[in-house]
């Protein structure tokens, strides 16, 4: 059988509040809910009671505290995936060497701050008195003059360290210094045909322009155009000379083989001869010339030849002596002589020392060297490869191969040969036999 219990709740039903009324001030005042207020007062007591003061009041410094160690356990805790960077954070935490752009605004070169400057005289301009001075200097008319004086000392002349070290050993032996040579204090010998010195960059003339004058360029071309005509016909001479010879010397060889023939057929005559058997060859034997035999001398002889050794001596003599007393009797005549190849020479160096420059192009036949220098290089454009804008100009020529010729020219090197390997010292590679050492005791 079921149990039975009692309905929940009151039983008694909803309760109602009884006040007779609402509508006057003093029911008002009574009845308001001061729930949240009184809640508020009794928390603000608790703080009172707990802190000492009310949290509001009390300074950041004293509520929160700043955590520089960090806890270590934390990473114990998470786990590994959640501890590894995103590659986006690696990317913006690196650093580049390049400093960044900054961002703040630069004033600009026409931007002012509405300030007018103070007008000073301008320093950066060239005053009339300073431009007159200057083309004074460009004409060659210069204010002071430097005179130039040949130093009284050798610049290169460093001190002997030796020297400090003789001092205080004086028993050591003294070093003997390397001597300069006299031809390093010389001036260096032009190669050029009149002996005048070559400058090291020589004035071009109007022919050897890219845009000449058609009177300069006609010369200049018909010029080289004579010199490569000569060297070909001299070419073509030492063609013709070398077949001439070559003909020549074949034709010596086939007369020594005809001769070498002869020679044997002369012995296989003399051969057949002894055998019994006569030849044509007889003949040629029998004209062939006998040598003289050589004979001794005889006292006589060799006196007949002594005297006239003498006599060629003493003729010899003689004909100095006359010599001589000729240039005694005409002395004046040879002070007339040295006194004309003095003056010839003086106008020689005058010659030389004047203004006009040596020609590089025809040379002396003897130069310095076992080597001869290498020729200069053709340089003339072709009518056809005249050109009217610089635009279209092919540069030509090397710089170095000129420098390197013009400075054999002036003698400042001499023309050499490249040897491509060095000559080694031949060495003697012996074996030694120790077990031939002895010791004596």
């Amino acid at each position: 059988m079921p149990v039975l219990k009692a309905p929940s709740g009151n039983p008694n039903g909803p309760a109602q509040y009884k006040q007779s009324s609402r509508k006057g001030k003093k029911a008002w005042r009574k009845n308001v809910d001061v729930t949240d207020v009184e809640k508020g007062l009794d928390e603000l007591n608790d703080e009172i009671i707990l802190h000492g003061e009310k949290i509001g009041e009390k300074a950041s410094e004293d509520l929160f505290a700043i955590d520089v160690k960090g806890d270590s356990n934390i990473t114990k805790k998470l786990p590994k995936a959640l501890t590894k960077k995103l590659k986006a954070d690696e990317i913006i935490a690196a650093r580049s060497a390049v400093p960044a752009v900054s961002l703040r605004k630069r004033p600009g070169d026409k931007t002012t701050d509405g300030v007018l400057p103070v007008k000073r005289q301008r320093t950066q301009y060239v005053t009339q008195k300073e431009l007159v001075r200057l083309r004074k200097v460009a004409d060659g008319q210069h204010e002071t003059t430097v005179t130039v004086t040949d130093a009284t000392y050798d610049v290169w002349d460093a001190p002997d360290p030796q020297k400090e070290v003789t001092e205080k050993l004086p028993f050591l032996p003294k070093v003997d210094k390397a001597k300069v040579p006299n031809t390093l204090r010389q001036q260096p010998i032009s190669l050029s045909a009149n002996g005048k010195p070559v400058p090291a960059v020589p004035k071009p003339s109007g022919g050897y322009s890219y845009n000449p004058e058609f009177n300069d360029y006609r010369d200049r071309l018909e010029e080289v155009s004579n010199q490569v005509v000569e060297e070909e016909k001299k070419r073509l001479a030492e063609l013709e000379a070398e077949r001439l010879r070559q003909i020549a010397a074949a034709k010596s060889a086939a007369e020594a083989e005809a001769a070498e023939a002869r020679k044997d057929l002369s012995e296989w005559e003399e051969e057949s001869a002894w055998e019994g058997i006569e030849s044509g060859g007889e003949e040629l034997v029998a004209g062939a010339i006998s040598k003289k035999k050589k004979e001794r001398k005889t006292q006589a002889q060799r006196n007949k030849i002594k005297r006239r050794k003498e006599a060629e001596r003493l003729a010899k003599h003689e004909a100095a002596m006359k010599k001589k007393r000729q240039q005694l009797e005409k002395i004046s005549e040879l002070a007339e002589e040295v006194y004309q190849k003095e003056k010839a020479m003086e106008v020689a160096k005058i010659e030389m020392s004047d203004d006009s420059e040596g020609d590089d192009e025809v040379l002396r036949r003897r130069q310095l060297g076992k080597f001869r220098l290498p020729e200069k290089d053709l340089e003339i454009v072709l009518p056809d490869e005249l050109e009217e804008s610089l635009r279209r100009l092919k540069p030509e020529g090397n710089l170095l191969k000129d420098r390197f010729r013009n400075m054999l020219v002036r003698g400042k090197l001499e023309s050499r040969r490249k040897i491509p390997f060095k000559k080694q010292a031949k060495g003697k590679i012996t074996e030694k036999w120790s077990y031939k050492d002895f010791v004596l005791d």
